[in-house]
């Protein structure tokens, strides 16, 4: 790795990794800083961590971001990375200060790290609300209904923080009006919603269960036994592997928010006929979202 001895290019965003390494939560705090960027912001990563040096340009070459920049000083790395291929801006646009230091659109970090909830179990559940018949050999789908290409492109910046929750919940509710239209057409006995605001059958409920977060599944390349083997199956995926989210846990999990009822909700307003939610089971969510 060749250093320099400043950045020329001032950073979009900044944030102390302190002594953490990339399998040991760095990587989350990269892409937690990472997500908000547009694609060729830059992102200044600082650093006490030797290791880092090794792995930071692995993990780059595999997320297909790009290493700009590093500097080395008193047991202090700072590595600055743009989100997506490097475009060198104009010179106007990467003024530096005579001090040395970036201009001024370096923007303040985010925090360092989310915020744990308290969970509170109850101690009795409600009853089971009673469902409406469903004759034999209904028709109905299994629950996902193709996406259109705007609400895939509105799934990522909703999760990475590009996207209101107003504006997200209007794109989801235009979806939902095709996929119920669709299954109404076509003459079924009980609609779903689609699953149109879901990343994924089951990988949606970590972005909505309180202590646990939906990470690109690029960044648990530290955390496999076979790092050559996993990403050879991220490469054979038919989607980019750093658009692919996976849930992670943090925390106590605890369930402050409804997970399906908004999907019942807004399909009751569509149609008369049953309204079907499909749903991951515990094994499956426990299975897929403990890392040690």
């Amino acid at each position: 790795m060749d250093y320099v001895d400043r950045h020329r290019w001032p950073p979009d965003a900044t944030f102390d990794g302190g002594t953490l390494d990339c399998g040991n939560g760095l990587l989350l705090l990269i892409r937690k800083h990472m997500d908000p960027l547009r694609i060729g912001q830059l992102l200044e990563i600082r650093s006490q961590e030797s290791s880092v040096e090794e792995d930071l340009p692995s993990w780059c070459r595999l997320t297909k971001n790009e290493l700009v920049s590093c500097t080395r000083a008193d047991g202090q790395w700072s590595y600055v990375v743009s989100k997506g291929p490097f475009v060198e801006p104009r010179a106007a646009a990467a003024a530096v200060s005579a001090s040395g230091q970036p201009a001024s659109r370096v923007r303040a970090a985010m925090p360092v790290t989310a915020a744990r909830k308290a969970v509170h179990i109850p101690d009795r559940l409600p009853e089971p609300r009673e469902a409406p018949a469903i004759g034999p050999l209904s028709v109905m789908g299994v629950g996902s209904w193709p996406r259109p290409r705007w609400m895939l492109q509105a799934i990522h910046d909703h999760i990475e923080g590009r996207l209101s929750d107003a504006e997200f919940r209007q794109t989801g509710d235009d979806a939902v009006r095709l996929s119920v239209a669709a299954q109404l057409r076509a003459g079924v006995d009980a609609v779903t919603d689609g699953e149109q605001r879901r990343d994924s059958y089951a990988s949606f409920v970590g972005g909505i269960l309180d202590n646990c977060q939906l990470i690109p599944v690029t960044d648990l390349l530290p955390y496999v036994d076979d790092p050559a083997e996993f990403e050879t199956e991220l490469k054979a995926l038919d989607v980019p592997a750093e658009s692919v989210r996976h849930p992670a846990v943090f925390g106590p999990l605890g369930r402050s928010r409804p997970l399906a009822v908004n999907e019942v909700a807004f399909a009751r307003t569509l149609t008369d006929k049953p309204v079907k939610v499909a749903l991951p089971g515990p094994y499956l969510l426990a299975r897929t979202m403990w890392m040690e």
